[in-house]
């Protein structure tokens, strides 16, 4: 097939997802269309079948803002037509599954049989989509797509309760390339972070206010107390690093902590950690404790959005309230001083991982997006 995915270049989890999801199909033998303002950050190698097309905003004097969402349809609509594009999939419902609706009614017969797949995220049912600004549209958009899948049973739940959406929700979960993210000897890299064998805490997010930086500092400051010899390493950068920074400061604890900005071999940090803390108000996923888990490292997480469904209470680590520190550090403590459970949790955690594996995931496109073309072409005839 001929596909095109439209997504977000950013390193949030709906850019990553595109993107490892189109290196997948390109894999199994589909031509790959990736389509965004800028080349994802996980596009960061060359394969013959995976073209990317870049769409361009141009200014003018007239536009205070140039109308990204009407450039991003007239590309799609040239995709649809010059490329002879089979199935298009887009990666957050405004302004992708807008723009992709405008794009099909500006050619009219020449893409009706072109079904539009619409993947919610989270950010644009939960915050993003709940403006009233833009709820509406949003209402519209996910109507008029052929097909709409979901990250979670969470966000699933919560789209339906938000908007009023008619269409049957598939939950798709996120995935995890096992070959790439597994434990591997980086000992020397954990000898030069920790020269006197500390344990090593790792955060890894966007350092947006929602991923609570500053309480995974407040967190480790809890646990240092506790007789623990480690290292904090976040894994990062955005708009609360500098708060990041400052709590840090105030708990006199910078020498335990290191910022280590965005990484793109994000494995290897993985592979020395003892501990993963994901302390998020809203995740509908979860894919940054998908990945350490699947680097044999137990996840400590808040109790929200699809977490419970990644990371497993008893098992693969512990949940905590929203906001609740010593939860938290209460439960890193009983993991790092407990070699048997945290051999035990390293264990489980690779097993859950195992589950969201790559080419399982990818397969369950690939039978959505048939089932979807055959459901267009029954109303089409």
């Amino acid at each position: 097939m001929n596909i095109g995915i439209v997504c977000y270049p950013t390193f949030g989890g709906s850019g990553v997802v595109a993107t490892e999801l189109a290196k997948g199909l390109a894999q199994k033998g589909h031509n790959m269309h990736m389509l965004s303002y800028a080349r994802p950050a996980r596009l960061d190698t060359f394969q013959s079948n995976i073209s990317y097309h870049e769409v361009n905003l141009n200014t003018y004097p007239l536009f205070e803002y140039p109308p990204y969402d009407l450039a991003l349809a007239n590309q799609m609509a040239n995709l649809i037509e010059y490329e002879k594009i089979d199935v298009l999939h887009v990666h957050y419902a405004i302004p992708h599954a807008t723009s992709a609706y405008l794009a099909k009614q500006i050619l009219g017969q020449k893409a009706a049989h072109v079904p539009l797949i619409t993947t919610l995220h989270g950010t644009d049912i939960t915050i993003v989509g709940s403006d009233p600004s833009y709820k509406s549209v949003v209402d519209f958009s996910i109507n008029q797509s052929d097909g709409v899948t979901a990250v979670s049973e969470y966000l699933k739940r919560e789209t339906y309760e938000r908007f009023d959406i008619q269409k049957e929700i598939e939950v798709i979960p996120n995935f995890i390339d096992l070959k790439r993210f597994k434990k591997s000897n980086k000992n020397h890299f954990k000898r030069a972070i920790c020269p006197n064998g500390e344990k090593v805490v790792v955060h890894v997010s966007n350092f947006r206010e929602v991923k609570r930086v500053p309480e995974v500092i407040s967190v480790f400051e809890q646990i240092l107390r506790n007789d623990i010899e480690a290292k904090l390493l976040l894994v990062g950068d955005g708009p609360d690093r500098q708060r990041a920074e400052k709590r840090c400061r105030e708990l006199k604890i910078c020498d335990h902590v290191r910022f280590l900005g965005k990484q793109d071999q994000v494995e290897e940090v993985l592979s020395i950690a003892d501990l993963f803390l994901i302390p998020s108000g809203s995740e509908t996923f979860g894919l940054a404790a998908l990945e350490a888990m699947s680097c044999s490292v137990p996840v400590i997480s808040s109790n929200i959005g699809g977490l419970p469904e990644v990371n497993i209470h008893g098992e693969t680590g512990y949940l905590c309230d929203l906001d609740d520190i010593k939860c938290m550090a209460n439960y890193g403590v009983e993991i790092l001083k407990n070699k048997d459970l945290h051999k035990q949790m390293s264990q489980n955690a690779r097993k859950q991982a195992e589950r969201f594996e790559m080419s399982k995931i990818v397969s369950k496109y690939e039978q959505y997006y048939e089932s979807c073309k055959e459901q267009l072409q029954k109303q089409l005839s």
